[in-house]
């Protein structure tokens, strides 16, 4: 009876630590930031012309599962508030835009679960819509090199970054990131001349500050 209790109680401790180990824990987060764009060209025989987004602030959102001591993966919103442009010198046209981000990121962490400064890296995939709201400009600005129109677009992204978590109390913590969400030139916004290039990959750094709550 004693040998069977003994073996009892080393299978219960083996079990709780096991459980210990792959216990889960939820993250709900929600944050500001600014968005820094690296944009893109026209190239025309006459001329080149920047084609971008313009620098604004940021808003985001996410929901973090924490997986395993040094592994979590992310379900991230972000807003910017930044309008699609054409311009050549002291030329410029502006639409009124706005994007929308949505990515699943895997967040390993140098420190486990239970430190209270945890750093990572992040990297993941996802879906970017470059969403116009304004007309285009009349008369257009740039009308041999390209013009800029008010369409709108889907583009697949990718996303890398970093920061460091927090823990303020025993649920509350605090985030600080900066990300790259990458996409393609978003061609449907501009509408070159015949035989124009475009050239660029679209870089928004984003640097961004949250507040979240983990249970």
């Amino acid at each position: 009876m004693v040998c069977t209790a003994s073996v009892t109680s080393r299978l219960l401790a083996l079990f709780l630590a096991a459980g210990a180990c792959f216990a889960q824990e939820w993250q709900f987060s929600g944050g500001v930031g600014y968005g820094w764009y690296h944009n893109g060209s026209v190239i025309t025989t006459g001329g080149t012309a920047a084609a971008g987004i313009r620098n604004r602030f940021a808003v985001t959102g996410a929901v973090t599962q924490d997986l395993y001591e040094h592994f979590s993966g992310e379900i991230r919103y972000l807003y910017h508030d930044g309008d699609s442009f054409l311009e050549s010198g002291a030329v410029k046209g502006t639409v009124q835009a706005q994007s929308h981000s949505f990515t699943y990121d895997a967040l390993i962490h140098i420190k486990p679960r239970a430190s209270r400064i945890r750093p990572f890296v992040a990297g993941g995939l996802g879906a970017k819509y470059y969403e116009t709201t304004g007309p285009a400009p009349v008369p257009q600005p740039l009308p041999g090199i390209s013009g800029i129109v008010g369409e709108s677009q889907w583009k697949p992204l990718f996303d890398v970054g970093g920061g460091v978590i927090l823990r303020v109390s025993g649920h509350v913590i605090l985030r600080g990131v900066l990300r790259d969400y990458i996409t393609t030139f978003p061609n449907r916004l501009f509408t070159p001349v015949a035989n124009a290039t475009t050239r660029g990959i679209f870089h928004q750094f984003t640097p961004m500050f949250s507040v979240g709550y983990t249970f």
